[in-house]
């Protein structure tokens, strides 16, 4: 009963005193932004990488020496390279190389942690896509082509809806995995929802309180996207009956 009567004292102290629960709802939005708009501009460059190389891999090979496969082949090959740099540094490493040196002019810290976290989720949501890309079926294509499409559209019309249906759950656990990498955005003094923690870690000197509070807000955000995943993965096998 005791502990139980401590550990309350603790949370008004903690998060009630002087309105400290401000800084995690103010960076819960900050958090939240970041999330959100980083996953848009992820899914448009993964799109169109995965575009890039599925389109190499299918008619690379086939198509004739021309102009036309030179720039396929270039536009591949940066892709490829894009693919290893990205995968291949942390996204805190990322993060501070935008902030510090190529928008080192920038105040928008905000903008920063966008721009660095969403070129960073495009690097997994382009293998994410190729990967559904590829696994549609080749007679998908030879349907297009009978239909009198060329390949751009059939790639439009017929196998890239296809694909993203296949891949939604997946980009959804995508926005969930980008959720909680958001939480080094304070390297570049974001009050994001793990800075505000730390701010009250700092004022109060409790440490315990304040990180399980974020911890906390962490996990019922998980949990409420995961269950939205599991809905929406459920509707999508209810739809293919």
């Amino acid at each position: 009963m005791d502990f139980i009567m401590n550990l309350t004292e603790k949370f008004k102290f903690v998060f009630i005193e002087k309105e400290r629960w401000r800084y995690l709802l103010d960076g819960l939005g900050v958090t939240l932004k970041v999330t959100f708009f980083a996953v848009l501009l992820g899914i448009a460059i993964g799109v169109l990488i995965a575009i890039i190389r599925s389109t190499y891999e299918k008619n690379g090979k086939s198509m004739r020496m021309g102009f036309g496969k030179m720039i396929l082949s270039v536009c591949n090959f940066i892709c490829k390279l894009y693919l290893t740099v990205i995968r291949g540094t942390p996204v805190v490493v990322q993060l501070m190389i935008m902030y510090y040196v190529v928008l080192a002019a920038s105040r928008n810290k905000v903008l920063v942690a966008i721009l660095a976290f969403g070129i960073n989720s495009g690097a997994y949501v382009a293998e994410i896509f190729r990967s559904g890309i590829m696994s549609i079926d080749e007679g998908q294509f030879e349907a297009g082509r009978s239909l009198g499409f060329n390949f751009v559209q059939t790639m439009r019309y017929i196998i890239i809806p296809q694909a993203f249906k296949n891949v939604l759950p997946a980009l959804a656990n995508e926005f969930i995995v980008l959720l909680k990498e958001t939480s080094v955005a304070g390297y570049v003094a974001l009050q994001d929802l793990t800075k505000g923690g730390d701010i009250i870690r700092s004022q109060t000197y409790d440490a315990f309180m304040s990180l399980f509070g974020v911890a906390a807000v962490y996990l019922v955000m998980v949990i409420f996207f995961t269950w939205l995943v599991g809905r929406l993965e459920r509707r999508l096998r209810s739809g293919e009956r």
